[in-house]
C-alpha cells in the first residue's frame, strides 16, 4: 500500500538548443512491428523555455524546501554546458493542507477537487511549453503531477509513455486500498478512473496503454494488479531487471512506446531506485535500481532521440539525507537530456 506523499515541485525546462520537436525525430534504430513515419527536416532552432510550480500535493502535505535545491546545485550552468538555454516562466500556486478540511478516512478520492484543479493548469502549461517547441521537464514531488503533465504532452496527438516506478499506480477509486491519487496516475492517464482525472484538456483517454511502459515495478496492490494485466499495458518487474539487465529492459521499453507515436514522455518516480541509494522519498520500497541502472536507462533514452517530455517526481525533503535525493533528480535528468561520461 502507498502511503501519502508530501508535496510537488515542478520545474520545466527545454531540450538542448537546435534539437527538433519530437514528431520530427528519428525513431529508434531497432524496427519496430509497424514502421513509424519518416521524420521530416529539422526546423531551426527554437527558443527554450523554463516554467516553475509550487506547492503542489498528492495527500495535500506541504513541501517548501525543494525549490532552492536545483539552483544552488548550479543547475542552470549545468544544462548550459549540454546547449540548453532556459528561460523562466513564473509560478503555478495550489492550496496548502492547511487551507481545506481533511477528507473522511474511507475517502477514496482524497483531496479531488484541488488536485484536478492543480493538474488542469499544469497540464495547459506543458501544452503551451510544448507548442512553442520547447521539451518540458517537471521536477517534483507527488506522482500525481504526471496526470497534468503527460495530458499537456499528449495533447491532439499520439505519445508513448515510460513510467519508471516501484508502484504500478495503477489503482482505480473501487480498486484503492488508500484513496491517494499518487496511486491512481498511470491508470487515469488510460482512461480509468474519475472523469476529472481522465479527461485532462477534454482528451481520454491521454495515452493508449499499449502505448505504456512500466518499468521497474516491485509493489502491487491486488485490484491494480488484475486491472495492469488486463490493459495491455507493457509491465516490466524488477524480477525482468534482475534477470535480463536494464539495458534489454529500457531498449525494449523504448521500442514499445515508439511505434506509430511522435515520441514519448518519460515519467520517472525516484522511489524505483533502492531505499538506500534514494531516501528522500515519500514511497519506498526495498530491492530497487541502482544509481548506475537509472543512469543508463536515462542514457539509453537521450540516445533514442525519441524524448518530448520528462518528469522526475517523488522527491520529499522530510525524508531525504543531506538533499541527496534532489541532487539525484538533477543528475538523471542531465544524463536524460544527453550528458555522457565520454
Amino acid at each position: 500500500m502507498r502511503r501519502a506523499a508530501l508535496g510537488l515541485l515542478a520545474l520545466l525546462v527545454a531540450a538542448p538548443w537546435g534539437a527538433a520537436p519530437a514528431q520530427q525525430r528519428t525513431p529508434p534504430a531497432a524496427k519496430p512491428a509497424e514502421p513509424a513515419p519518416s521524420p521530416e527536416p529539422p526546423p531551426p532552432p527554437y527558443e527554450p523555455q523554463l516554467l516553475k510550480l509550487a506547492e503542489i500535493m498528492g495527500s495535500l502535505a506541504y513541501l517548501r524546501t525543494l525549490c532552492a535545491a536545483p539552483e544552488a546545485q548550479g543547475w542552470r550552468e549545468r544544462m548550459a554546458a549540454l546547449g540548453c538555454q532556459v528561460r523562466d516562466l513564473g509560478n503555478i500556486s495550489v492550496p496548502l493542507a492547511e487551507q481545506i478540511e481533511p477528507p473522511a478516512p474511507d475517502e477514496p478520492l482524497r483531496y479531488l477537487q484541488p488536485i484536478a484543479v492543480a493538474v488542469r493548469d499544469l497540464a495547459q502549461c506543458v501544452r503551451n511549453v510544448v507548442a512553442s517547441g520547447a521539451l518540458p521537464l517537471v521536477l517534483g514531488g507527488d506522482h500525481s503531477l504526471s496526470i497534468g503533465s503527460v495530458a499537456g504532452v499528449a495533447h491532439n496527438r499520439r505519445i508513448g509513455v515510460i513510467w519508471l516506478d516501484a508502484h504500478g499506480d495503477y489503482n482505480t477509486p473501487e480498486t484503492t486500498p488508500s484513496g491517494n491519487i499518487h496511486g491512481m496516475g498511470l491508470a487515469a492517464l488510460t482512461g480509468r478512473g474519475h472523469p476529472a482525472l481522465t479527461g485532462v484538456l477534454g482528451q481520454t483517454p491521454a495515452v493508449r496503454p499499449g502505448d505504456v511502459a512500466l518499468v521497474g515495478v516491485r509493489s502491487l496492490d491486488d485490484g491494480e494488479r488484475d486491472l495492469l494485466r488486463a490493459s495491455g499495458v507493457h509491465v516490466f518487474t524488477m524480477h525482468d531487471i534482475d534477470r535480463r539487465g536494464m539495458a534489454s529492459v529500457i531498449e525494449e521499453a523504448i521500442l514499445h512506446v515508439s511505434v506509430n507515436t511522435v515520441g514519448f514522455h518519460l515519467s520517472f518516480d525516484l522511489d524505483v531506485l533502492d531505499p538506500n541509494e534514494a531516501p528522500g522519498v515519500g514511497t519506498p520500497a526495498l530491492g530497487g535500481i541502482t544509481y548506475r541502472e537509472a543512469h543508463l536507462a536515462m542514457e539509453l533514452v537521450a540516445a533514442s532521440g525519441r524524448l518530448i517530455g520528462l518528469d522526475l517526481v517523488e522527491v520529499n525533503p522530510v525524508f531525504d539525507a543531506r538533499n541527496t535525493t534532489a541532487l539525484l533528480a538533477v543528475e538523471f535528468a542531465l544524463s536524460a537530456l544527453g550528458k555522457q561520461i565520454y
